[in-house]
């Protein structure tokens, strides 16, 4: 099997330009949910919302971090493995990627009064950073497609733009869809029906045969960091309040690369394209902000009931994309048997993204110092994501068909400790359902974790492991090609995690 590499020359030049393609993957890689955190947290399937504890339940519910008993750092390093099976046509292929991260630091101080007659007698301050989501994944597609070309994407985009703008303006002059069009047509993919100036028909070269051959190679990294400043205090230490505000920042690379060939017969007269690569490296970053607010109220004490509320995250995200195209094309009118077009790096304008609101319901029972039992169950309406400026396209069709096809998702974790002199043994496992109202693009995933703990002196050493899996689709291109490749993922994380109590 012939796998694709890059001979992309990306540019330095660096231009702005007023919009860009945008898709429901671009808000959903930042508005669903990942686990991650400290190992106690990850072992347990991160049931605290009711529990506490722990700096990644502040997460869960702000209002756990009054549970510490003493002021408490810790920091984890997890290992990432992320493994995609792809089936397209038939043809399946496997990809693997492995990343280490020091994915969470944090401390919280905690202050008591013991004042008998005071019924605020304690309250706790936190500071916390976490990798919400590491986007550090290969997953590779390959197989013979009967049906469609990948010339059809840039087909698609140049149907009713007047020819001259294809030829008399400066690629960075152009708006996306014309800069789509633009890459097809210097690279002999399709031609104008005629050849004047305000032509806005065009046919491809490509034969229409059939059997294309078709591999897509994705490349991503990055993270999504998320900085978290903490208060929660007690009341009778019977209810138990907290808030936390939310900086984000957004750092995410992707190359993705599409390539086809084709054993058609050559057309008589013209060009008969016979092959294409289209390569693409896109980098987005920003930030963001967000809140949480949170209760827990303990009614005897073996027993407490949690309620939080997060709210969404306003981002805001600048794009940078640098694109190529280059055939092997057969008979064209110019006797150029290998066309190119690779242009310098476009920066578009800044957009923002809203994710939603988060609302969890949380119990968990204390079995004094041997264990505890934790469920949490969160609801998310996804239906609410939008694109901003919400009023301009292409935001205004891409909010309207995230309302029709996104739907409210829920969300299940249920964890278990229990204590054996130092040792601790965790479990947990986790259901979150998918945000669309049909699941086929984007699947249920499911999840099972497990780890053990070692407490020394006024330390505490954790490990847990992970296993999640999701099924889903990936097209080779956003449009004019929507066969899909059908994608299990599995994500297998390793985390350690080195707590202090000072």
């Amino acid at each position: 099997m012939k796998k694709i590499y890059s001979f992309l020359f990306f540019g330095l030049t660096i231009f702005s330009i007023k919009a860009q393609e945008t898709t429901v993957d671009d808000a959903l890689r930042l508005a669903v949910d990942n686990i991650t955190g400290t190992a106690r947290y990850r072992a347990m399937s991160g049931a605290f919302g009711a529990v506490g504890g722990d700096l990644s339940s502040l997460n869960q519910n702000p209002a756990g971090s009054v549970f510490f008993t003493n002021n408490f750092a810790s920091i984890s390093l997890s290992s990432f493995n992320v493994r995609n099976k792809s089936n397209y046509f038939g043809t399946k292929t496997i990809e693997n990627d492995n990343t280490l991260d020091i994915n969470q630091a944090g401390a919280v101080f905690v202050f008591e009064d013991k004042n008998p007659e005071n019924d605020w007698q304690k309250f706790s301050l936190a500071v916390n950073f976490e990798n919400t989501n590491n986007f550090n994944n290969t997953l590779f597609s390959a197989g013979t497609n009967p049906y469609n070309s990948i010339g059809n994407y840039f087909l698609n985009f140049a149907q009713g733009i007047p020819l001259n703008i294809l030829t008399d303006y400066n690629f960075n002059q152009l708006y996306f869809n014309e800069q789509q069009a633009y890459l097809g047509y210097d690279t002999y993919i399709f031609e104008s029906v005629t050849n004047s100036a305000n032509n806005t028909d065009y046919y491809t070269n490509i034969p229409n045969g059939g059997n294309f051959y078709q591999e897509n190679y994705i490349n991503s990294s990055g993270y999504n960091g998320k900085l978290t400043a903490n208060f929660a205090t007690a009341y009778k230490n019977k209810l138990f309040l907290g808030v936390n505000l939310n900086f984000h920042i957004v750092d995410i690379q992707k190359y993705f690369t599409v390539y086809e060939s084709n054993n058609n017969p050559e057309y008589e007269t013209g060009s008969t394209i016979a092959e294409i690569i289209f390569e693409n490296q896109l980098d987005t970053f920003g930030n963001g902000f967000s809140f949480n607010l949170g209760a827990i109220y303990s009614p005897v004490e073996s027993i407490r009931l949690g309620l939080s509320y997060e709210s969404p995250t306003w981002f805001r995200l600048t794009d940078q994309l640098t694109q190529g195209v280059a055939t092997t094309s057969l008979n064209n009118q110019d006797n150029n048997s290998t066309p190119f077009s690779y242009q310098d790096t476009q920066e578009y304008l800044p957009y923002k993204i809203q994710t939603p609101n988060k609302w969890t319901g949380s119990l968990a029972y204390i079995f004094g110092k041997k264990g505890l039992l934790s469920a949490d169950v969160s609801m998310k309406d996804y239906s609410t994501t939008r694109f901003k400026p919400k009023n301009q396209q292409p935001y205004i069709s891409l909010n309207s068909n995230m309302s029709s096809n996104l739907d409210n998702a829920i969300e299940v974790r249920l964890g278990g400790e229990y204590k054996i002199k130092q040792f601790s043994i965790r479990a947990g496992y986790r259901f979150d359902e998918s945000p669309y109202k049909v699941d086929e693009a984007f699947g249920d995933l499911t999840g099972y974790s497990g780890g053990i703990g070692y407490t020394f002196g006024e330390n505490r050493i954790d490990l847990a492991y992970a296993h999640e899996y999701r099924n889903m689709n990936q097209t080779l291109l956003s449009s004019g090609i929507y066969d899909a490749a059908r994608i299990n993922k599995k994500n297998n994380t390793v985390t350690f995690t080195y707590s202090i109590n000072f």
